[in-house]
């Protein structure tokens, strides 16, 4: 029996109408065409659906869209303005962090939620806040060295006391 839900997605609310065994990868992908976030395993191992529910990050593929109802969503697409990048989507580019894509925006979005809780990490915090992400095609090495590139851009800048 299909249910009516609000699911607020990078600060937009959308009325969706959900069957309560439906994931919240496929709703958001499917329903919403909202693509940044991938299926790369269905399981919850790869990270590639990673999502933010209320700042956290979850896999998506293993979350039933009904139970996220009316708490705070953020996909890849939410991580900044659009038509902008963020520090650590810069880094990325700039690195050459990026690969074939599909698992970045889990990688984008798990390694938001680090440096929103510890501004200032080592490459072993870094290592181990991404294990539950895979990459086929990288050696993980330029990932992790744009995640500290950002922290470092990010901890540069001048705090709002001293500016």
């Amino acid at each position: 029996m299909k249910r009516l839900i609000n699911l607020r997605i990078n600060g937009v609310t959308y009325p969706v109408e959900v069957e309560p065994r439906e994931r919240l990868l496929d709703v958001v992908r499917y329903k919403l065409d909202i693509t940044g976030p991938k299926e790369g395993c269905g399981t919850g191992d790869c990270g590639a659906c990673t999502m933010l529910i209320d700042g956290k990050p979850v896999t998506s593929c293993l979350m039933l869209a009904v139970s996220t109802a009316g708490r705070e969503i953020t996909t890849v697409e939410g991580l900044a303005r659009p038509g902008e990048l963020n520090d650590l989507q810069r880094a990325f580019v700039e690195l050459t962090a990026v690969q074939c894509g599909v698992c970045i925006p889990g990688f984008l979005v798990n390694a938001t939620a680090l440096l929103r809780e510890n501004p200032n990490p080592t490459e072993e915090e870094i290592r181990a806040w991404l294990q539950g992400n895979l990459c086929r095609c990288t050696g993980y090495t330029k990932i992790v060295d744009a995640v500290m590139e950002a922290a470092r851009r990010i901890n540069a800048r001048p705090s709002p006391e001293t500016a």
